[in-house]
């Protein structure tokens, strides 16, 4: 049995304490990532990118649910909907957004102008219009593209090289 000047002694030491532990809990605002796929939520692949883009965001601090929110929109190619998901992200009002093709960047660019968009899997966003060089791409708008188009007159070439022949080895 705890007798009544232990618990007002115990109930006081709480109430103490209370505003000191409190004040050492991390006072960090919540950070908002916005993320606008064009592939359904339920393909395999989608799932297999949503999984590392947030494995990889827990690497470096960012855990889903406790210091980042991560709002999840999947148009499964539909057009109509990549234009409503896109407002829809925008009022959340994120931090950064991610796409992950040419028509969410386009739908998120129709959206806003001030908003960072992040994009991976566009083909050719300088001929797009979304970026105005890949080395300093302005605006609102970065990312990584799927190759570079100088890369595919290499391929050609080792497609159709041939290797030269050994020196030391002489025809008989």
């Amino acid at each position: 049995m705890i007798r009544r000047r232990e618990f007002i002694t115990l109930l006081g030491g709480a109430a103490a304490a209370w505003p000191v532990a409190a004040r050492g809990q991390p006072t960090e605002r919540m950070r908002r990532i916005g993320v606008l796929m064009n592939i359904a939520a339920d393909d395999p692949e989608a799932q297999a990118r949503m999984t590392a883009f947030v494995q990889q965001l827990a690497q470096l601090g960012w855990m889903a649910g406790r210091n980042v929110k991560i709002d999840s929109r999947w148009s499964a190619g539909d057009d109509d909907r990549l234009g409503k998901y896109a407002a829809e992200l925008i009022a959340f009002a994120p931090d950064v957004i991610l796409a992950n093709s040419s028509q969410s960047v386009a739908a998120l660019i129709k959206a806003t102008r001030v908003v960072p968009i992040v994009f991976a899997s566009v083909a050719d966003p300088v001929g797009a219009g979304f970026v105005e060089s890949l080395g300093r791409p302005g605006g609102n708008v970065t990312g990584f593209m799927n190759f570079e188009y100088s890369i595919a007159g290499k391929w050609l070439d080792l497609l159709g090289a041939r290797p030269e022949p050994d020196p030391r080895r002489r025809a008989a």
